[in-house]
């Protein structure tokens, strides 16, 4: 059997950050079945800037678009800012609005913060509005999980974990 390819995102600019722990996490739980590519580039993305995104946009540009055109799937694992999405994921997305790389691609969210109702909302609208394969069994909202990664950097809360697995199933489901 095939692992399926999927590209994670985290929205997180810290350095081990909680959101990164949780893709990790799902990395380990389901190695045999997928191979999880995470990006870890979010800072070295140019503001978007739509006289750039032309025929030629930026290499890296191209090269993040690419790697999403790829995958069999998107994972994004964010926090919320000041009660919505860090300005570098939002920056990362608004390169898409161009393209149809996220037309009918199997994805999935989680919204990893403190609260993130106001996240969630709005990255289930831009996800929407790109036409992003996706439902309400690939929306995750979880709330507090910086206090449940353990020492090695794993997400360690067992219904968080079984949250996740629910999730992952139901992508998985979308890129058969």
């Amino acid at each position: 059997m095939n692992r399926k390819k999927i590209f994670a995102i985290s929205g997180s600019t810290r350095s081990q950050s909680s959101n990164e722990s949780i893709l990790k996490t799902i990395a380990k739980l389901f190695s045999d079945r997928l191979e999880i590519q995470i990006f870890k580039q979010l800072t070295d993305l140019p503001h978007f800037n739509p006289d750039l995104d032309k025929e030629n946009p930026p290499e890296a540009i191209r090269n993040f678009r690419n790697m999403i055109r790829e995958s069999d799937g998107v994972i994004i694992c964010t926090p919320e800012y000041i009660f919505s999405l860090p300005a570098a994921l939002k920056n990362a997305i608004e390169w898409m609005v161009s393209t149809t790389i996220f037309t009918d691609k199997p994805s999935a969210f989680i919204i990893a913060s403190g609260l993130g109702e106001r996240s969630f909302e709005s990255l289930t609208v831009i996800m929407n509005t790109l036409q992003a394969k996706m439902d309400d069994q690939t929306r995750l909202l979880l709330k507090g999980s910086r206090s449940n990664i353990d020492e090695n950097g794993y997400l360690s809360d067992p219904s968080a974990i079984e949250e996740i697995k629910q999730m992952i199933h139901s992508l998985e489901t979308k890129m058969e």
